[in-house]
């Protein structure tokens, strides 16, 4: 194993073996934080509460760059402690998405930074894994407007080091149906709530996913109802009944238009309360420096059939992308894990990606 394998080994442990479920991100920002300050310096390092804005290299009239990772992980239950066994190391957020972090400092602690040919910035940032708004990324970008001039922010979730372009919007919406109450035994006497919803329901399955293509890239839109809650005592017809409905759609419409689609197709049949407005992402595929990373090794490209924080520097007007070392289908899982291999491969990814050739756009 080279030196490199072993300190991404041992960085991506350490983190893990701090917690920083949601909510509880202060322990491992003071680790980073003090991390980097030994190595970078303090004057290089802004703390957001517990979030880090970390001006790695500073270069005037050169292309700007981000890596961009959240700090916290989801509640999810482990047999053990993290460890290491085999190609596997096993612990919460060892996929999602510590991987990427541990790759975004010893980045930094490696590469020669005073030879870097571009303004290089590191964010870390809490509270991603919860509803849009309570995300800590959005008020770093509102408030540090020298983040709008960034050519390109890459986030490193998992995705086994393949490229992902853009992101999908999401809606979120409660539904609201009524009827009226009456004893079970004489239903003709109410009006059941739940038969409304179900026939909404029906009606989703029926619709078809509506594929958008963009840059030569495919985005599939698609409603889906994910929670219903309905009912009360076992004998009584309800009156009442609530569907969420996930509206996934593609970039090219906002937030908004793709709220009063879902709005039109609910018509009078309920009542319509939106809950959370995620926006979407182009996927850029067009840029230089997005078509650079595409050269350095990466495991394939595709659309992000999902929503990722790239919609929102998309929002300002910086191209994003999904790559990052975690094993894509651990996250969230009971006694996650990651490959190291993935997370050695991510490294040299990088690597290239800012190293000097005759073709590389940040020279």
């Amino acid at each position: 194993m080279t030196d490199i394998a072993h300190a991404l080994r041992d960085t991506l442990l350490a983190l893990t073996r701090i917690p920083s479920p949601i909510g509880e991100e202060a322990e491992l920002c003071d680790h980073v934080e003090g991390r980097l300050t030994r190595s970078l310096g303090g004057e290089a390092i802004t703390r957001f509460h517990d979030s880090l804005i970390v001006h790695a290299a500073a270069r005037n009239d050169a292309p700007k760059i981000a890596l961009v990772g959240h700090l916290d992980t989801v509640r999810t239950q482990h047999d053990g402690p993290p460890r290491i066994e085999g190609n596997l190391l096993y612990g919460a957020g060892a996929a999602d998405m510590k991987s990427g972090l541990a790759i975004m400092i010893e980045l930094v602690e490696r590469l020669d930074l005073d030879a870097l040919p571009c303004d290089l910035t590191l964010i870390f940032y809490e509270r991603e894994e919860g509803p849009f708004e309570e995300n800590r990324l959005g008020p770093i970008l509102d408030t540090h407007p020298e983040l709008h001039e960034l050519d390109l922010a890459i986030c490193l979730e998992p995705s086994d080091n393949q490229m992902q372009l853009g992101a999908m919007g999401s809606i979120h919406a409660t539904l609201t149906f009524l009827g009226r109450t009456a004893h079970s035994a004489r239903p003709w006497q109410g009006d059941n709530a739940l038969y409304k919803a179900a026939n909404f329901i029906r009606e989703l399955e029926q619709r078809e996913p509506h594929d958008v293509e963009l840059d030569g890239y495919l985005f599939r839109e698609v409603m889906t109802p994910t929670i219903v809650h309905g009912g009360g005592p076992r004998n009584v017809v309800p009156g009442q009944a609530e569907v969420n409905v996930n509206y996934r759609f593609a970039p090219g419409r906002t937030a908004e238009e793709a709220y009063a689609e879902l709005r039109e197709l609910a018509g009078d049949q309920c009542k319509i309360q939106a809950t959370d407005l995620s926006p979407a992402g182009h996927p850029h595929a067009g840029d230089r420096f997005i078509q650079h990373l595409m050269r350095c090794g990466v495991n394939g490209v595709r659309s992000k059939q999902a929503w990722t924080d790239v919609a929102r520097f998309d929002a300002i007007g910086v191209p994003g992308v999904n790559l990052g070392p975690g094993t894509a289908a651990q996250a969230h899982q009971p006694n996650e894990y990651t490959e190291l291999d993935h997370v050695f491969d991510g490294y040299g990814i990088f690597e290239r990606f800012f190293a000097r050739s005759e073709d590389n756009p940040l020279y």
